[in-house]
């Protein structure tokens, strides 16, 4: 999702939602023998602070389906996670996301929400209520 940081502080539209959909980065999938079934779903609310540094709050939602990690049977999970980046019109930032003080690409903060919301296993609903 674009987002056209001048124009917005044009309108005087400081604050706000969007949402998106996009397919999932294969090479980011971080458990073997998973996929995801159908899009990563992007709800996310931005505010443009005065020194047009942006904050941006994303949750995304998606189905993650493959085999359980204990008895390889098939299993599905549906994640959600709540994302904050903060993108700043310096260049010399390493520790927030960048942008060129005109418009912004969520799509790299939405990559790493996808990346740090996966599970560290997928297990299916018998091996779940074992764990419990």
């Amino acid at each position: 999702m674009i987002i056209d940081v001048k124009r917005l502080i044009a309108l005087k539209k400081f604050v706000g939602e969007f949402e998106e959909s996009y397919p999932a980065p294969a090479d980011k999938l971080i458990l073997p023998l998973a996929s995801v079934e159908g899009d990563i779903n992007v709800k996310g609310e931005y505010e443009i602070y005065d020194d047009d540094s942006v904050g941006i709050t994303l949750k995304i939602s998606y189905l993650l389906k493959g085999q359980c990690s204990y008895c390889l049977e098939e299993a599905e999970r549906n994640v959600e996670y709540v994302y904050d980046a903060l993108f700043v019109p310096e260049k010399d930032d390493a520790d927030n996301y960048c942008y060129n003080g005109i418009r912004l690409d969520t799509r790299p903060a939405a990559d790493d929400a996808f990346v740090f919301s996966q599970p560290e296993v997928l297990l299916c609903k018998k091996c779940a209520a074992s764990q419990q």
